[in-house]
């Protein structure tokens, strides 16, 4: 404990109480205090590293250890500094930090295994957590297992060799889904996808008791469970149900992005699929995913640039791709479509050559492709051989099959005259006589069948093919050539056909033998085989039927058209309304008709009849309204019109 009186001491106790209790805001104000009264005291330093560090305050922490570097030394808080630096994102600066270290402890060995990971030195990562598991035992043991069984995960997808099997049992739902995604590298993925809905069903099961994890939340969680899911339907050719489980990832605003970029259907709206893929831009996501998945969102983003008109994007990102992967075709073929699209085709077959001239190994797509620019340009500036590939992959496709057979002929033609003999030559013939047996053209094809059995009279499938073929045409031909065959004692192998049958995984299994004979009716001849009844289902009966009642009768009637029938029932209030003015009723109006009231003078004489005066009485309009003191007209309070919608 630095000295500096009770007061510094208290301070002190202060700390080490925070401290405790996890309160490391209130911690950091006691330090600032302490290092206030002194201002060299190292321990007071590592306890505001320490505290910052706990803040989250990376950047400032930083700053500290920079600034004290001479006071703190290497050694005191190079753990401190390489986990700021690793949070930071500066990774190569961790690394440095981490190698430049006297002394490796556990905690610096688990960061140097996260570093590597995130560089994606995988071999060496799996080599620290390998020797950690082994030389460690505390409550850290499962974490640590996790992690190796990320780093299996991460060497099965983008390493160049799939890892061996650690034999890490997959209690936890994190195992579980970290040896799905191993499987989804070896190309197992019906297995993968079943270890994913195990890793879902853990995964539920360990948040059931939580009562702090909402409904919402665990399906947060589940979200990369789903999104890799969804990844796997994509690649089985699922696109529907893998778009709907994208779209439920994509509801959750979770930073699982990797579902959104790696799916563009065609039949999607780019615009849509461009706003989606801006999710994958936000700050920090870059830092989350291998470069091989950065790779293929920006891979992407081309694309998308490509099909809304923007052309300078387009190329920007796919030169920035190429120069990353200078042997991947894939950017330079973003290049030559979006030339294409400007009709510069004689632009997009020089980029092709150029880039087949420099990455042989990748020319044959390549070749490909610029066969398809050359045919649509009409011009004749290909090799034989993918012209020959492309017209007939044409004509098949118009079934236009005696198209696609002059175009063999041809070419047979131009190498018997040319390169009688070689291989391309007895490969063009090959490929022609596999095309006609395809299309059930054998007496075209035995011409081109017997030229290739002379070549290699011990092709015993080449001989099978043209017996096959003189079959059709010449029997007596097609049995002296099988002759030649080899005995069947030569051919057969030794092989328990029981136990082949029986054996697991067998596609066909033989049915056991039926029951003998006896126990069944013998049929006559001559008798039709008397097909078995189906059973009829009953049927589902109401909810709550009385088999006691009588039934309707009128049951199987229209509810309008039965005798009880009385139509819908109105509302009282419905019914007091009248259809005259707003307010009216049917009993006011009545009272209110002064022709139905019997003492009420009539308005005018009727003809013939005696003078009003004579009568006594005053017609209504020279009557002069009452003007009796303390009499007032009271006045009929008006209703307030409804404002807003639906008003009268």
């Amino acid at each position: 404990m630095a000295s500096g009186g009770g007061h510094v001491a208290a301070l002190w106790t202060e700390v080490n109480r925070c401290g405790q209790n996890g309160d490391f805001a209130r911690a950091l104000k006691a330090v600032n205090k302490i290092l206030h009264e002194a201002k060299d005291d190292i321990t007071a330093l590592h306890c505001k590293v320490v505290c910052l560090v706990q803040n989250s305050s990376f950047k400032e922490a930083l700053n500290v250890m920079n600034n004290y570097s001479k006071l703190l030394g290497n050694d005191l808080v190079v753990f401190e500094k390489a986990y700021c630096e690793y949070r930071l994102n500066r990774v190569e600066s961790a690394l440095k930090t981490i190698e430049a270290a006297s002394e490796q402890t556990d905690k610096l060995k688990e960061l140097y295994g996260q570093v590597l990971y995130r560089l994606e030195r995988y071999d060496e990562c799996k080599a620290v957590y390998t020797d950690l598991i082994r030389n460690s035992q505390d409550e850290y043991e499962e974490e640590r297992k996790t992690n190796l069984s990320a780093v299996v995960a991460a060497m099965s997808q983008w390493g160049e060799s799939s890892p061996e099997d650690l034999g890490l049992s997959e209690t936890t739902y994190e195992l579980c889904y970290n040896a799905a995604c191993s499987l989804i590298g070896q190309g197992q993925l019906t297995e993968a996808l079943n270890k994913l809905k195990q890793a879902e069903e853990l995964c539920r099961v360990s948040f059931a008791d939580d009562t702090d994890m909402t409904e919402e939340d665990i399906e947060s969680e589940l979200a990369v469970i789903h999104s890799q899911m969804a990844y796997i339907m994509q690649l089985q050719g699922r696109t529907e149900e893998a778009l709907q489980r994208y779209n439920q990832v994509i509801k959750l605003n979770t930073n699982v992005c990797l579902s959104v970029c790696l799916s563009l259907p065609q039949d999607q709206n780019v615009f849509d699929s461009k706003k989606k893929v801006k999710l994958t831009s936000t700050d920090g996501v870059e830092h989350k995913l291998a470069r091989r998945q950065l790779q293929a969102i920006d891979f992407n983003k081309a694309l998308l640039a490509m099909y809304t008109n923007q052309a300078e994007q387009c190329r920007k990102l796919a030169s920035g791709l190429q120069t990353q992967n200078p042997g991947q075709p894939r950017p330079v073929l973003v290049q030559v479509a979006q030339l294409c699209r400007e009709k510069q085709h004689g632009k997009a077959i020089e980029q092709l050559q150029q880039f087949a001239e420099q990455h042989p190994e990748s020319a044959s797509g390549i070749k490909m492709t610029m066969a398809q620019l050359y045919l649509t340009q009409g011009t004749n500036q290909m090799s034989p051989l993918p012209k020959v590939s492309a017209l007939v992959s044409m004509y098949s496709h118009e079934e236009d099959i005696d198209s696609a057979i002059e175009v063999f002929s041809q070419a047979i033609q131009y190498y018997q005259s040319q390169q009688s003999g070689s291989p391309t030559h007895l490969a063009l013939v090959r490929e022609a006589a596999n095309f006609k047996l395809k299309h059930g053209r054998k007496r075209e094809a035995i011409s081109d069948l017997e030229q290739l059995w002379k070549q290699n009279p011990k092709d015993i499938r080449m001989l099978a093919q043209l017996i096959s073929a003189y079959s059709v045409v010449d029997a007596d031909k097609a049995k002296s050539l099988s002759k030649h065959l080899p005995s069947p004692d030569s051919m057969a192998l030794k092989v328990d056909v029981e136990e082949l049958e029986n054996s697991h995984g067998a596609t066909y299994i033989r049915k056991k033998a039926a029951k003998p004979a006896g126990d069944a009716v013998p049929k006559e001849q001559g008798n039709v085989e008397i097909k078995k009844k189906r059973k009829k289902k009953k049927g589902k009966l109401p909810k709550n039927f009385d088999p006691k009642a009588t039934p309707d009768p009128e049951r199987w009637l229209p509810m309008r058209e039965r005798t009880y029938y009385r139509g819908k029932k109105k509302g009282k209030k419905k019914e007091q309304v009248g259809k005259g003015t707003q307010g009216t009723t049917a009993g006011g109006s009545a009272d209110l008709d002064a022709s139905k009231t019997a003492s009420s003078p009539p308005t005018s004489p009727r003809p013939g009849s005696a003078s009003s005066s004579a009568s006594g009485a005053v017609p209504p309009r020279q009557q002069k309204p009452a003007t009796a003191s303390g009499a007032t007209r009271k006045k009929v309070p008006q209703k307030k019109k409804k404002s807003g919608k639906g008003g009268w």
